[in-house]
């Protein structure tokens, strides 16, 4: 009882607790996308994985906490062989889904590794930056963190899953810059990445040539993100029908289960990549602020643990874990508005996805871990 007394005293509240009415309002949102209230729409099916990936994620994040956070570190070698394996063995082994081999299946069981991949290298970015913390300023310093990152970063763009890549490179940029990575060497290497980029795609597009880091739908997304009127019925229809939505929901929304662009299948991937746009026609612009709020009070939280963080690694860990969650966020929800290209990643807590809400929850553990362990309790 003392213990647990103790356990409620350290405890920063505000993380599970804000999780939990993300993840009420996911359960309520999903409902309304996989239309339970209609007959035969086999959508307890989606709700009882959902429940189950939960329950799981909530396992993970009490057995965390009976472990030091600090393991992490002194496994990261082993952790981040496991994350090369996993991701190669995917390549070899996947299941191809939309174009890509992405998920492993152990029996029953399907997940993604690239998901459990963003956590873990969190876990190594912080220890290799941790370790060469004094070096941080200069190249030699830069590095390692940097070959370290940039290998995940490829084995992923070739399963064809831009937008996990995508969170990668921010996770590694961002922890880049929290360890004390040399801003002018950052600017010169990332720009000149950049730039190359752009020369890539415009070479592809006005002289044809070949595109090694991008299928042809994924360059469609990019071109219709800047007009998704030059193709309104192909790759521009999802983005249009996801601004109708918004839209149509005005200020208090549509209602539960009364979205027209939801509940007549206008709207696509509504459960998982569109999700927010469900939540911005049943429940307006007052609902969708609900939300927005609730992931800004919970990054905040996510920072100032980061700062009460015992040692520099905890402090890293928090900072990677918290670059994770806000390029989803933004992301997500940006892509649904036309402001942010789309890229298919699922809005945290709330999009369905068994894999992403095991690796959210498990997140959120480790940072209960680290939260806890500032005041020198559980040792």
């Amino acid at each position: 009882m003392s213990w647990n007394k103790k356990f409620l005293h350290y405890l920063n509240l505000n993380v599970p607790l804000t999780v939990v009415f993300l993840i009420i309002i996911g359960f309520l949102t999903i409902s309304s996308a996989v239309e339970i209230n209609q007959v035969d729409s086999n959508a307890l099916v989606f709700l009882q994985r959902q429940a189950v990936s939960v329950v799981l994620g909530l396992l993970v994040v009490f057995i965390i906490q009976a472990y030091d956070y600090r393991i992490f570190k002194e496994y990261a070698a082993v952790i981040y062989l496991l994350m090369i394996g996993l991701l190669s063995f995917t390549l070899l082994m996947g299941r191809t889904v939309a174009g890509g081999k992405r998920w492993l299946s152990i029996g029953p069981i399907n997940f993604q590794p690239a998901e459990l991949a963003k956590i873990m290298l969190v876990l190594v970015l912080a220890a290799v930056i941790d370790n060469n913390s004094d070096d941080m300023g200069y190249l030699k310093g830069m590095f390692l963190p940097s070959i370290i990152a940039f290998i995940p970063f490829v084995l992923v763009v070739l399963q064809n899953d831009l937008g996990t890549a995508l969170v990668l490179f921010f996770i590694y940029l961002v922890m880049l810059f929290a360890g004390g990575g040399n801003i002018k060497y950052m600017a010169l290497v990332f720009g000149t990445g950049f730039l190359i980029v752009v020369l890539v795609i415009s070479a592809h597009v006005m002289l044809d040539t070949p595109l090694p880091f991008l299928q042809e739908y994924q360059l469609n997304r990019l071109i219709v993100f800047i007009n998704p009127d030059i193709d309104p019925f192909g790759s521009g229809y999802n983005i249009i029908q996801s601004k109708i939505a918004l839209g149509s929901g005005r200020l208090t929304g549509k209602g539960l289960f009364a979205g027209t662009q939801n509940q007549l299948n206008f709207l696509p991937e509504k459960h998982t990549d569109f999700i927010f746009s469900v939540i911005g026609e049943e429940f307006g612009f007052i609902g969708s602020a609900v939300v927005i709020i609730l992931f800004l009070f919970l990054l905040w939280q996510f920072l100032k643990i980061a700062e009460e963080a015992r040692d520099r690694y905890g402090y890293l860990v928090v900072i990677g874990i918290t670059a994770m969650f806000l390029f989803h966020v933004l992301e997500n929800i940006g892509m649904t508005m036309g402001i942010m290209p789309i890229t298919g990643i699922p809005l945290p807590f709330i999009s369905y996805g068994g894999t992403f809400m095991i690796t959210s929850l498990t997140a959120i553990g480790i940072i209960i871990n680290i939260n806890l362990r500032q005041n020198k309790l559980m040792f």
